[in-house]
């Protein structure tokens, strides 16, 4: 029954692929759908093992490509610029296509002209920097200093931005509008059998608040004390919007001008992710990307969640982290409920990974099964530090892009 099953999916797979090949000048075969697998921008070796380890096939479609996440407020504007054009460089130089992920979210250490409204002695101090970070209350007065994120393991990270501030946005835009130009140029260089080695500008990375980046109650009086005493108890995303710790959203709720005074809902909440995402989308678009290269990276743990839907947008394909159905993302309801309200032309599983998988088997039919769904674009492996080890997971990719 198993081999059955597994012809099955090869079939399916192989007709949707075939029925719409792309074709270059020179009549060979481009590919159109995409491995991923995320890589730290810098690390030219590790870029170079992927091209070595997964060779592409003449006769098939499908590709392994690579992704890096510039996180355009980590760093300063010249250092992110370096970063980008590095990637995309040694990106073209081994021929593997990309993914940019353009994330303003997670990480804004490199603006404390943003966020320090607290600290006197510290860069970018200004007490009216509490509009730009998220609150605890309806008022200014509860502004956050710190949140915690779980990438792997609890750390601390710098305060959620309100993603509304219209001072965070202005800064999110400029820094969109300086690396875009580069992406489309670098993209437009390109010889024409080479065209498909930009894959997709994703905005975003699980775009959300408070789950990503989260408050414990009273947890800017934890700032200045040692980090081993903070709690540990982390999210429940059954909980919403507070998840189990301190709600937040009220300052992206309140400057959208949704609601300043009564309980914080869930669709309050979701309702300015949206309205974020949505503004960078038409930023990027507006800049010449074009809808079937622009994707967005929604957050999405809890089924129904309406976060999911913050995915959707006219300017962009949606796209999803898929953890607990990474064997089968078709079982995740919300997130097929979402892809079929969508109209875009595709739609992507942008972060992806299993665990505790002991045969090579497994590795192909989670891989057969979701290429097999209809408008998948790419699904992104996070990352290779988790696979390059893993020679299960190594031959399986090597199989399926054969």
């Amino acid at each position: 029954m198993k081999t059955i099953i597994n012809a099955f999916f090869l079939f399916v797979l192989a007709t949707h692929v075939y029925a719409n090949d792309p074709i270059n000048s020179n009549g060979a075969r481009l590919p159109s759908k995409f491995i991923v697998i995320s890589m730290p921008t810098d690390d030219e070796d590790a870029i170079r093992k992927v091209a070595s380890t997964f060779k592409p096939s003449e006769t098939s479609d499908l590709a392994v490509g690579v992704g890096t996440i510039i996180s355009y407020l980590a760093t300063p504007p010249a250092e992110t610029v370096r970063r980008l054009k590095h990637f995309l460089n040694t990106a073209e130089k081994y021929n593997l296509p990309v993914v940019i992920e353009m994330d303003g979210i997670n990480w804004w250490q490199a603006r404390p002209d943003l966020w320090n409204w607290w600290d006197k002695s510290k860069p970018g101090y200004n007490p009216d920097n509490r509009k730009n970070v998220e609150w605890t209350s309806w008022s200014a007065d509860s502004a956050v200093k710190i949140g915690w994120r779980n990438w792997g393991r609890q750390l601390r990270v710098g305060p959620m931005p309100n993603l509304m501030s219209p001072a965070y946005l202005e800064a999110c835009h400029a820094e969109i509008k300086r690396a875009i130009p580069i992406i489309l140029d670098w993209w437009q260089a390109l010889p024409e059998q080479k065209k498909h080695l930009l894959v997709s500008v994703q905005i975003g990375v699980e775009c959300s608040i408070g789950a990503n980046n989260w408050y414990y109650p009273g947890g800017n009086a934890l700032l200045e004390k040692p980090e081993k005493g903070d709690p540990v108890y982390g999210l429940r995303h059954d909980v919403l919007p507070a998840r189990g710790v301190q709600a937040i959203g009220y300052a992206a709720v309140s400057t959208l001008g949704l609601a300043n005074s009564g309980e914080l809902t869930e669709e309050q909440v979701t309702t300015a992710v949206s309205k974020y995402v949505t503004d960078l989308c038409k930023i990027t678009s507006d800049l010449g990307v074009p809808r079937d290269h622009l994707f967005t990276h929604a957050g999405g743990w809890k089924e129904g969640e309406s976060v999911y839907f913050a995915a959707l947008n006219p300017y962009s394909c949606p796209g999803w982290s898929f953890y607990t159905y990474a064997r089968d993302p078709s079982k995740d309801i919300t997130a097929m409920k979402a892809v079929a309200q969508s109209d875009a032309p595709y739609w992507g599983a942008v972060e992806w990974l299993m665990f505790d998988v002991k045969k090579q088997s497994q590795w192909e039919e989670a891989f057969q099964r979701i290429f097999a769904i209809p408008r998948l674009r790419y699904l992104q492996v996070r990352h290779w530090g988790s696979i390059q080890n893993d020679t299960l997971a190594i031959k399986a990719i090597q199989n399926i892009i054969q």
